[in-house]
């Protein structure tokens, strides 16, 4: 039976009952929200507390369950609205806390000093400094700024995006006592790049806990200080995974592969398990590295890890990598095996594809997403331009350039433009490629440039080649090998005069050729770095999962 409670409490009353204890699933949930609902839903203001809090706090996502039952509330207390504000506040989407918070202003339910701290997180979560600010105003006019609880939340608040100079002034003036507010600043600081004030708190912190070490191991990690990352990491008295993937991390952004694969097996040898950010770190020093047969024996680690199964973003990962390291036949398994995809797996899979100059099938890819309804991204087009570009595909390729604008509303950006510059320079189209980039909303860059000068080169056109070249000058970006490729096609066309010219600039300039590279490679290499950035695609993914 469910527990009637007639006798209401404080507003923020909350002791669990041995039937709530055990509801930790969303059946065992429904089903005692049912029997509310057959004795009497608003009745017990005692199970409409549990029903809200085990809904907003302890199943996991929970919280759109969470918000529908609240709604039906007539007239829920203070505690209730608190729990939904410290559920919405720790969800995925952190705007509901400021909706709710709004809601509570409007139906004038006075907040307490659990109130503001936990809008004030959703706020740092979403970098919204206006409005955080507008609410510390809100917390002085109630009286909370004497407030342990509201006072730490503020410094962790402007220590991370609202004022700086406020979370010190807050800090010295009441914060100095709490060991949250010690850490809280010292990671602002780190976080703004001022490690070496972060280090002075850091070391007069009058006690330092788990946290307080993270911070600064993951700020010098961060700030690719990795001996000085690697010192406090042997100093920290105790370590827990945050402190582990601090350092695996760091070394990978240095670009210290083996170290963070040092990193990850004695982390290992002493009984460590690994989460989906270790495994996201190593994947990505395997890509970078290109190192396939280390890549391989991540992904293992990382099929135990999940029982065999591939969350989004470590799938989306593993193809990355399998793409770039070689074997797009492992990408495609990878793929084919997710149970869930979402645009950036596609995306993995099409730049993949079109890397490896598999154009046809990137096409096809390209058109069975939209075929699902899954709206292609900027990143999409990238992908199914360079596909186009690679197959000679010049119609099809404007086509997917202009439906960018037209039916998806994505303004193209640099690296549309250098796959659309591409594909008409590959195709022979110089005047229509070089018409193209006269008629660019901003101004082309060197790459650019770079790609219509191999184009000129692959053509032998000396006069548009000499304009590519010009314009590299123009912006100090002219190296030896844009003189080297215009000198090619003067040779091409037997004009040794233009040649000899060219060697003397070069002369002139002080630039010098260097020996032993291939530049036409070079170029190519360079077009689908510009292109397939894939640590921005990383960061993509991890942002829309």
């Amino acid at each position: 039976m469910i527990r009637r409670q007639t006798n209401d409490k404080t507003p923020n009353f909350h002791q669990r009952s041995p039937l709530w204890r055990k509801c930790t699933t969303f059946r065992k949930l429904r089903q005692i929200h049912a029997s509310m609902i057959i004795n009497g839903f608003n009745s017990s203001r005692f199970n409409l507390r549990e029903l809200i809090y085990v809904s907003a706090l302890v199943i996991p996502s929970g919280i759109s369950y969470a918000h529908q039952v609240f709604d039906h509330i007539t007239q829920p207390d203070l505690f209730m609205w608190n729990t939904m504000l410290r559920g919405s506040a720790q969800s995925p989407n952190p705007g509901k806390t400021v909706s709710l918070y709004t809601q509570m202003e409007k139906q004038d339910i006075r907040p307490d000093r659990y109130t503001f701290p936990f809008v004030l997180k959703a706020c740092t979560k979403l970098s919204w400094a206006n409005v955080g600010c507008a609410l510390h105003g809100k917390i002085m006019k109630h009286g909370f700024e004497q407030n342990t609880f509201s006072n730490n939340t503020l410094i962790y608040f402007h220590a991370n995006v609202g004022d700086i100079d406020i979370a010190r002034l807050l800090f010295d003036s009441s914060g100095k006592t709490q060991v949250v507010a010690w850490s809280a600043l010292t990671a602002g600081y780190a976080r703004r790049g001022n490690l070496g004030m972060a280090r002075s708190l850091f070391d007069e912190m009058p006690e330092k806990d788990l946290i307080s070490w993270n911070v600064m191991i993951t700020g010098y990690a961060k700030g690719g200080e990795m001996e000085s990352a690697r010192v406090l990491f042997d100093q920290v008295p105790k370590r827990d995974i945050v402190t582990w993937n601090s350092m695996i991390a760091g070394y990978v952004n240095c670009g210290l592969h083996k170290k963070a694969l040092e990193m990850f097996d004695e982390m290992k040898s002493l009984g460590e398990q690994p989460d989906e950010v270790t495994m996201l770190s190593l994947v990505t020093a395997c890509t970078d590295s290109g190192d396939l047969d280390i890549g391989e024996k991540i992904h293992r680690s990382v099929l135990d890890l999940g029982g065999g199964e591939l969350s989004i973003l470590l799938g989306n990962a593993l193809i990355d990598m399998y793409a770039k390291c070689g074997n797009i036949d492992k990408a495609f398994k990878i793929f084919d095996s997710m149970k869930e995809k979402v645009v950036t797996t596609w995306n993995s899979i099409i730049g993949g594809l079109a890397f490896h100059g598999h154009s046809e099938e990137a096409i096809r890819m390209f058109k069975e997403m939209c075929r699902l309804k899954l709206k292609p991204n900027d990143i999409s087009f990238v992908g199914v331009l360079v596909a186009c570009s690679h197959a000679g595909r010049v119609e099809e390729g404007r086509g997917y350039f202009r439906l960018m604008r037209e039916k998806y509303n994505i303004e193209p950006n640099i690296r549309h433009y250098g796959c659309m510059v591409d594909l008409l320079g590959r195709a022979g189209l110089l005047t229509e490629a070089f018409e193209f980039v006269d008629q660019m909303e901003m101004e082309p860059n060197a790459i650019i440039w770079r790609t219509l000068l191999g184009s000129c080169t692959v053509h032998n056109n000396v006069e548009l080649g000499t304009r590519a070249n010009e314009q590299l000058v123009k912006l100090r970006r002219g190296e030896s090998g844009d003189y080297v490729l215009l000198s090619n096609i003067y040779a091409s066309q037997g004009e040794w005069v233009g040649a000899q010219r060219l060697r003397k600039v070069m002369d002139d300039k002080g630039v010098r050729k260097e020996a032993a590279s291939s530049l036409v490679d070079a170029d190519e290499e360079t077009l689908m770095h510009f292109l397939f950035d894939s640590k921005r695609q990383t960061k993509v993914n991890a942002k829309m999962v």
